[in-house]
């Protein structure tokens, strides 16, 4: 008879517990709210049974309460990183009590993204490793924050931080690493910061660029063409050594020749015989081989 009534004063006291999710009567409109820093915003509580009391509890404004069948949650700037209103009702029947908390998303824009070389000033070198440092400034909730690297206009790595749970702004970074060659010279990087706050949110989704990084790279003298070309005595073709490379390469010819210090040459002068260019920089050399045959032997 103990247990029968113990059991009867929990369920007595059960009348007036409280209850969520889907045992409540109440409904918000909307359900989930996305608002941006500073801006109003404006939400409505509706039972759907009858009520005694319906209101609103919220830490930046007092107490709201009617006896209608709705009540409405109105803030003209939300600027509170930790506002969660929870709507509650008393009711003439079970459950009783019946509370729901608005699933509320406040958002900022960072204040800046920017892009950087991390611990390196002056040109890159080709062949060595650097780090390509992207930091944003300010942003909340980081939870739904995407950062995207770009070379050009091709995404090269992206990352989200749904690990991360800080509902007030933050100062996020992230790091691209590369192995800069010939190619990367003059390439253009950017980080794009964007807040992906679902179909509530603001279409399309809130995004801040970085100015562009233009990459400059040191890198050894490279020939387009082979390394070895062939040509007959007294032709019209040049020999042409012209190598790309930065800095700019310098040149010398093999035999030594009063313009051996060009990229060019003037095949009609020469005699049959192999002609080496090397081609120099900073960051090394590459050598190209032209072969002048006489015309007999062409022909032969």
């Amino acid at each position: 008879m103990a247990n029968v009534a113990s059991l009867q004063w929990i369920v007595t006291l059960c009348l007036f517990c409280s209850v969520s999710g889907d045992g409540c009567s109440l409904i918000l409109k909307p359900a989930r709210a996305v608002v941006g820093f500073g801006e109003p915003v404006s939400v409505s509580c509706e039972a759907t049974r009858p009520v005694r009391v319906l209101g609103w509890e919220s830490a930046i404004s007092a107490s709201h309460t009617q006896r209608g069948p709705s009540v409405q949650w109105k803030v003209d700037s939300l600027i509170d990183w930790i506002e969660e209103p929870i709507c509650y009702g008393v009711f003439f029947t079970a459950p009783r009590q019946c509370e729901e908390k608005l699933n509320l998303v406040l958002y900022k824009r960072p204040d800046s993204v920017t892009i950087k070389v991390a611990n390196h000033t002056g040109p890159m070198l080709a062949g060595r490793e650097y780090h390509l440092l992207c930091e944003v400034q300010n942003i909340a909730p980081v939870q739904y924050l995407n950062l995207r690297w770009y070379r050009g206009r091709s995404e090269v790595y992206n990352r989200s931080f749904t690990d991360l749970t800080s509902p007030s702004p933050v100062q996020i970074s992230s790091i691209l690493v590369i192995t800069p060659s010939g190619d990367d010279d003059g390439a253009q990087y950017s980080c794009v910061a964007e807040l992906e706050l679902g179909p509530e949110g603001p279409q399309p989704s809130p995004t801040v660029t970085s100015d562009p990084l233009k990459s400059s790279v040191y890198y050894p003298p490279m020939f387009q063409n082979p390394n070895v070309e062939i040509m007959e005595e007294g032709g019209e073709t040049a020999l042409n050594c012209t190598a790309a490379g930065k800095p700019t390469p310098v040149y010398s010819w093999q035999p030594e020749m009063e313009e051996g210090h060009q990229a060019v040459l003037a095949s009609s002068s020469l005699i049959p015989g192999t002609y080496t260019c090397t081609a120099s920089n900073v960051m090394g050399k590459n050598s190209k081989q032209f072969i002048v045959k006489s015309k007999s032997k062409v022909r032969q």
